[in-house]
């Protein structure tokens, strides 16, 4: 069974507040914490369960320097002269 978006931060602030000693009067901040991270989760490349990287598919752009296209450098030849 998958778990649910709630089971997920349920059980991950349960383990905060394990971590922290099981501090009283922490509850809100642990699931705060929690919902966090799992916000984050789901916006990387990372499955929820850590198990997996999720691949994306992304466009491949040249690098830019202060947004603007650089002009690749002439290659070098073995002699150290450029081509």
């Amino acid at each position: 069974m998958k778990e649910t978006h709630e089971e997920w931060i349920k059980k991950r602030a349960y383990a905060l507040w394990e971590e922290e000693g099981r501090p009283a009067g922490r509850d809100f901040l642990h699931w705060e914490q929690a919902r966090a991270e799992r916000e984050a989760l789901e916006g990387s490349a990372a499955s929820v369960d850590g198990k997996e990287v999720k691949t994306r598919k992304r466009s491949v752009a040249p690098p830019k320097a202060n947004g603007v296209m650089k002009a690749a450098a002439p290659k070098k030849t073995a002699s150290g002269k450029s081509a």
